[in-house]
């Protein structure tokens, strides 16, 4: 790899963090661009991780030009297209931010009269360290775990989502994992200064300010 994508393995590595699975009351999906999260879910259900499925998600900025339905509505239908029943399944189509997909969530379960203890949340690979941080932050009661998707960096582009899309997605998360535990958004996150340094580094060959 090239020394940009050695620095991005790192960033990626620190971002996606991973959690053992375990058995939970409900599993969470943010809604995003990617329909192999859907996938993902689906295959957690069908192994009986989770009881009850909520996907959380309107049109993001890069779901808007792509999807023809809220990424909530197209991830269920890839679901109950794989074998999620429908009577275990929650859609909630408004959310437009990750907060919004939490706080959404967390009303639709107790609107469905749903009692939650614990929770797998699922998204994109490299959302997930802040996917998790937010949980902790706007629904302290439930107790979350982290269930990314399994894809490494180098296996993550393909003919849909490109290997420079990802390196922004890259670098606009680390911004917010540095900037939004000050805004009340999501717990803080301890940053090791090799992430620190392979985030500053992929700044300056992407050319954007750290």
């Amino acid at each position: 790899m090239t020394s940009m994508q050695n620095s991005a393995q790192v960033v990626w590595d620190y971002l996606a963090i991973e959690q053992p699975l375990e058995r939970a009351d409900g599993l969470l999906v943010l809604g995003n661009n990617d329909t192999r999260t859907a996938d993902y879910a689906a295959a957690l259900m069908q192994q009986g991780w989770a009881k009850w499925l909520c996907f959380s998600g309107g049109y993001g900025r890069l779901s808007r030009t792509t999807f023809t339905r809220p990424e909530a509505e197209t991830f269920a239908d890839i679901a109950l297209a794989a074998g999620v029943p429908e009577q275990h399944m929650l859609v909630e189509p408004q959310a437009a931010n990750t907060g919004e997909n939490i706080r959404f969530a967390r009303a639709l379960f107790d609107k469905r009269g749903i009692a939650l203890d614990t929770l797998l949340i699922t998204t994109k690979p490299y959302l997930q360290r802040r996917a998790l941080a937010t949980c902790l932050q706007q629904w302290p009661a439930v107790s979350c775990r982290a269930a990314p998707v399994p894809l490494l960096f180098y296996r993550y582009a393909n003919c849909d989502i490109s290997e420079a899309a990802v390196l922004d997605g890259l670098i606009g998360e680390m911004q917010r994992i540095l900037e939004y535990p000050a805004k009340g958004f999501m717990v803080e996150q301890a940053v090791p200064d090799t992430v620190m340094a392979a985030y500053r580094e992929l700044c300056g060959a992407c050319k954007v300010k750290a």
